[in-house]
């Protein structure tokens, strides 16, 4: 989709969706629509980046509208919780990568797969 091409008010329309994570799409383009319905939650973090990598032109780029302002916000907003997300998920893979052998049979029930040989 060319975002040129869509009226602004549908762009915020659109952009406040992403970052919810609510059913994308509208009646003139269904081809927007989330497998399954809803982003819900455990997609947020994908659906902030989308938000980021695809709204930031039209957040601090282009040349004022009424809606940008709105549109800056929740671009901002899906930056700063997918910077959230990536650290609280880096902590969490560094933790369990380091500590894992030392939680004893804590960490082989949280381990998908128990590596062999001597930790």
């Amino acid at each position: 989709m060319n975002l040129e091409r869509v009226p602004n008010e549908e762009k915020l329309n659109l952009c406040r969706k992403y970052y919810l994570g609510e059913s994308v799409g509208s009646a003139h383009d269904t081809r927007l629509q989330v497998a399954g319905g809803d982003g819900g939650f455990a997609l947020l973090p994908f659906l902030w980046l989308v938000n980021v990598l695809w709204f930031c032109r039209e957040a601090f780029l282009a040349p004022a509208y009424t809606e940008q302002p709105q549109i800056k916000s929740y671009v901002q907003r899906s930056a700063m919780g997918l910077l959230f997300w990536v650290i609280v998920l880096t902590t969490w893979v560094t933790i369990f990568q380091t500590h894992r052998a030392r939680w004893g049979e804590l960490g082989d029930y949280l381990s998908f797969t128990i590596p062999l040989g001597i930790p």
